[in-house]
């Protein structure tokens, strides 16, 4: 079958991709610069093709709550918003990762704190990849770099949601949101049907009207011995995510000098400045973290044993830059180049702000 290239956003790509997995259902509230997945859900009206469910909440914590029960039923259940949005979704985040529940969350990022900017920001990595709530939990992180990825993490996220029974976050920053390229959209997928429901989540609140099998699903424990089980039980689920689950692409690292540590659409610039030095004999690299959480801190860390040094590009005032400092373990100077309030630098900048701080790089 040919494949069908398609022009378009990168939050559009989340919608489209979203009806072609057989999502069950979208509860979201809009919020810029991520309200074109709603508005895009709306235009396609899934409902009438596939059955799947799009409403559009009273609230953010409307929405996360209704992904809440959606997903305690064995539904493939998402919901997207931006940084103040996810922010008031935390409650229910850290609900839906205690009660082992697998739901897709898309994070498309603003500029804050507090309302911010409508520009692009990446400063919501530490509430994303810390569980921003309460509790000690985790979800599965991806950040897109591309409008492809943006489609190809909708099913990427939902099957590792589905496989380990834990919510996963798509972080995306409003520039990966925002712009349009060129995107090959998955195969549709079939919605599950009630039986394979039941066979494939045997944990799912069914409402079985025979009462011969009721699950009941709440994330209160009483007793303080009960409760610690249930917090063992996640940190193995988390081991086994870090063991399996950490994703990363390296370029220009067989002979790099000096790594660039940088996701999302920062990556994009990191490698243009990287190509640019490369043409005049200067050997840096790149790493680009694909899964935030878990980080590839082994490879980061075997890394350091051959790099002079490390600089982390990033949105923010410097976030992602903790999690390498940990992984080089002072094997190597790890330095950071931060943006904030909307402002992105270009590939120039990086380069010249990196050389201050390595100036062996400049020929």
């Amino acid at each position: 079958m040919k494949e069908e290239v398609k022009l378009m956003k990168g939050n559009e790509a989340i919608a489209h991709a979203a009806v072609r997995y057989g999502c069950d259902g979208y509860f979201g509230y809009p919020i810029t610069p991520q309200s074109e997945v709603l508005e895009t859900l709306e235009a396609l009206m899934p409902w009438e093709t596939t059955g799947m469910v799009v409403l559009q909440a009273e609230s953010e914590v409307a929405s996360i709550n209704m992904v809440y029960g959606g997903a305690s039923t064995g539904k493939a259940v998402m919901t997207s918003s931006s940084s103040p949005g996810i922010s008031l979704m935390q409650e229910g985040l850290s609900y839906i990762a205690a009660g082992e529940l697998p739901a897709l969350v898309v994070n498309v990022m603003r500029g804050g704190p507090g309302l911010g900017t409508i520009q692009p920001s990446q400063s919501d990595y530490f509430q994303a990849t810390k569980g921003g709530g309460h509790g000690d939990y985790h979800y599965i992180v991806l950040a897109p770099s591309t409008v492809q990825e943006m489609a190809d993490f909708v099913g990427l996220g939902f099957d590792l949601a589905f496989k380990y029974r834990t919510p996963a976050m798509l972080l995306a920053d409003g520039v990966v949101g925002q712009m349009m390229e060129k995107v090959v959209l998955p195969e549709p997928r079939s919605r599950r049907t009630p039986e394979q429901i039941a066979e494939q989540c045997p944990w799912a609140v069914t409402g079985d009207p025979t009462g011969r099998k009721r699950n009941v699903l709440t994330t209160l424990e009483l007793e303080s011995d009960k409760m610690e089980v249930n917090n063992h039980r996640l940190q193995a689920t988390y081991r086994r995510i870090e063991e399996n689950e950490v994703r990363y692409q390296e370029y220009f690292m067989e002979d790099a000098e000096v790594v660039f540590v940088a996701f999302g659409s920062i990556a994009r610039i990191c490698l243009k400045a990287i190509e640019d030095a490369r043409e005049q004999g200067i050997k840096v690299g790149l790493i680009r973290p694909i899964t935030l959480w878990p980080f590839p801190t082994k490879r980061i860390t075997e890394l350091a044993s051959k790099a002079k040094g490390f600089m982390v590009v990033e949105l923010n005032a410097g976030q992602m830059v903790q999690d390498v400092r940990l992984a080089v373990e002072g094997k190597a100077p790890v330095y950071h180049y931060g943006r904030m309030g909307g402002v992105i630098p270009n590939p120039q900048e990086v380069f010249d702000a990196t050389v201050s701080h390595f100036p062996f790089l400049k020929k």
